[in-house]
């Protein structure tokens, strides 16, 4: 069951907005994740398995290049947008 009220509804826009925000895409990616995980943390939306394994699929994405000592961007920037827009659509069900 979805989480309800104001601060759901609130957590869910400020998602949407971070990832619409201008700006490269890795860094909307990591603060629209860290927008999600505080909202997990306060009980505001509830973490479904849907979303942890896309959260760790994203978090995967934006430190591949990184590991490898590169400029994020390229891959991991398509990458963060592919895997936004599945958050996206299951935040519904958070």
């Amino acid at each position: 069951m979805a989480s309800q009220g104001r601060a759901a509804a609130a957590a869910r826009q400020a998602f949407a907005d971070q990832v619409a925000a201008t700006g490269h895409a890795v860094d909307n990616a990591r603060a629209a994740a860290a927008g999600l995980e505080a909202a997990f943390a306060a009980g505001i939306l509830q973490r479904t398995p849907a979303l942890d394994a896309m959260l760790h699929d994203l978090a995967a994405a934006l430190a591949a290049d990184t590991e490898a000592g590169e400029r994020l961007g390229g891959k991991s920037a398509e990458a963060a947008r592919f895997i936004l827009r599945a958050i996206g659509r299951e935040l519904a069900n958070a």
